[in-house]
């Protein structure tokens, strides 16, 4: 018991509440008795005096159930839980560059291609925080803006070409200055910043470098191409020629680029066939303050509350109440005990605790789980259910409980169930929910619904900038594939003439 003690002591300061609220009460009768008037001095000096007595007497009993009421509110405690610290999860961010230079085929297809597959694989393993996508060329631009939905950003990376590049050239620090105020705004002061690029200019170093000193991000970089590099191929079959009318030849630029992950605290990997080159760029050492803050503690504490067995004692006083007319008596003391949740009693969440794993036959589960849902339906509401069950990452069971149609939405998102997720999105008509159609539309590849939805999103709110940038892209990717639709159909047309050419002379 040498750890005993409060945890919301504050508590306690109501049993000064409780004692004058009692007095004024006994006093109170005192006054609208009439017999003082009516008695004699001596008669009513003895009666008077007894029936106080046996008021005071009648107090006693609410006093106790009060007072037991308010120790249990103030959280008596003497046990202690180890449970895990969880840590903030850094931001991120996935730059590519969209410069001419990226149709270099020295890589099979070309550099481009193999940037989009590497940029994948990256997301892929990236399985905790936000991320962001920026691409850039002579001007950056945001593609997407953090989120933790990896799939929103594989699904613009197949878009993303030098020719949607309003500027051109190549302008890294452009790219590496919005990727910071993504991450600032975000509230990540530290993030990290994947840079996939084939080279720099020798006068972008030092601006790269005095970035880095001024910010405390870390910077990590893929390399893509080769040291001997390749003419870089266009769309139209021609090699790419300077003013001289030579054929241009970029090389990767490795130490120029290692140079720059290295002043940026972080790595550099040349892009490989295996997954090496990823797993290079996320090893994430931890850095003087982490490593302070990891040997200092790796556990909290949490303290195992006494006060619901109170309670369990103040029931058998209530009792002598259940008679018509008294229990209003005591409504206040009972709206004390009334249970509250853990979560919003002290303002822990869910996410931040551990749940205990129990081992239950089959004919138990379902008699418990009645009991939670009952329990739970008593003291909270769907919605409260359904936002601990989100915070929990337990997607479908917070979409079953969820009547917000936004949130379920939500959560039917979260868990892949998409069509689910557009019909509880289609419940309301605001430019958030319109919003949230064209994302579910453009997972379930409906390109033309999508762009539609953010269209309509937009005349709603002109300002939604992640709509405006969606519906952008999804245009992009809608080209790009009636482009390579109509190449295709122009090869198809060109080896059917060629196979007819060819029976003819025969």
């Amino acid at each position: 018991m040498a750890d005993f003690h409060f945890i919301r002591p504050w508590w306690l300061f109501a049993i000064i509440a409780l004692a004058l609220a009692l007095k004024l009460l006994n006093k109170y009768r005192l006054s609208q008795s009439g017999w003082q008037q009516l008695l004699p001095q001596h008669l009513a000096n003895v009666l008077v005096d007894k029936q106080h007595s046996k008021q005071k007497l009648s107090l006693t009993l609410p006093f106790i159930i009060g007072l037991l009421a308010i120790v249990a509110l103030a959280g008596p405690t003497w046990k202690k839980l180890p449970q895990p610290v969880y840590q903030t999860a850094r931001g991120s961010v996935l730059i590519m560059d969209m410069s001419y230079s990226m149709y270099s085929t020295d890589i099979s297809p070309n550099r481009l291609t193999r940037s989009r597959y590497k940029a994948i694989d990256l997301l892929e393993q990236l399985n905790e925080g936000e991320i962001g996508l920026v691409a850039y060329a002579g001007d950056a631009f945001t593609i997407s803006p953090l989120t933790d939905d990896i799939n929103n950003i594989k699904l613009l990376l197949p878009s993303l070409s030098p020719e949607l590049m309003p500027e051109l050239g190549s302008n890294p620090l452009a790219a590496l200055t919005l990727a910071h105020d993504m991450l600032v705004n975000a509230g990540h002061s530290k993030g990290d910043i994947y840079w996939f690029t084939d080279g720099i200019d020798n006068y972008d170093i030092q601006d790269i470098t005095n970035w880095s000193r001024n910010n405390n991000h870390r910077l990590n970089v893929l390399g893509i191409g080769t040291r001997s590099g390749a003419p870089i191929k266009l769309n139209n079959g021609e090699l790419m020629k300077d003013n001289n009318g030579s054929i241009i030849v970029p090389k990767l630029s490795v130490s120029a680029l290692k140079g720059a992950a290295k002043r940026g605290r972080g790595y550099y990997a040349t892009l490989a066939n295996n997954n090496k080159d990823i797993e290079q760029l996320l090893y994430k050492p931890l850095d003087i303050e982490e490593q302070q803050q990891k040997e200092s503690s790796n556990t909290g504490d949490e303290w195992q509350e006494a006060g619901p067995y109170l309670l369990l004692l103040v029931l058998p006083l209530l009792l002598p109440y259940f008679r018509r007319g008294r229990l209003l008596a005591i409504l206040p003391i009972m709206l004390l005990i009334t249970p509250v949740d853990k979560s919003y009693a002290d303002g822990s969440t869910l996410a931040n605790t551990v749940q205990p794993s129990t081992i239950a036959t089959s004919e138990q589960v379902p008699s418990e789980n009645l009991a939670r849902s009952y329990w739970d339906n008593l003291w909270q509401t769907k919605d409260q259910q359904g936002q601990k069950q989100f915070n929990a990452e337990a997607f479908q069971q917070a979409a079953n409980s969820f009547e917000n149609s936004s949130w379920q939405g939500s959560s039917y998102y979260r868990s892949g169930e998409y069509e689910q997720a557009l019909t509880a999105f289609q419940q309301q008509d605001t430019a958030e929910a319109l919003y949230n159609q064209g994302n579910a539309l453009a997972q379930l590849k409906r390109i033309d619904e999508a762009i539609e939805a953010y269209t309509q999103a937009l005349k709603k709110n002109p300002k939604h900038e992640d709509a405006k940038a969606n519906k952008t892209y999804l245009e992009a990717l809608k080209k790009q594939q009636e482009q390579q639709d109509q190449q295709q159909d122009k090869q198809d047309k060109q080896d059917k003439n060629k196979e007819k050419n060819n029976d003819e002379n025969q």
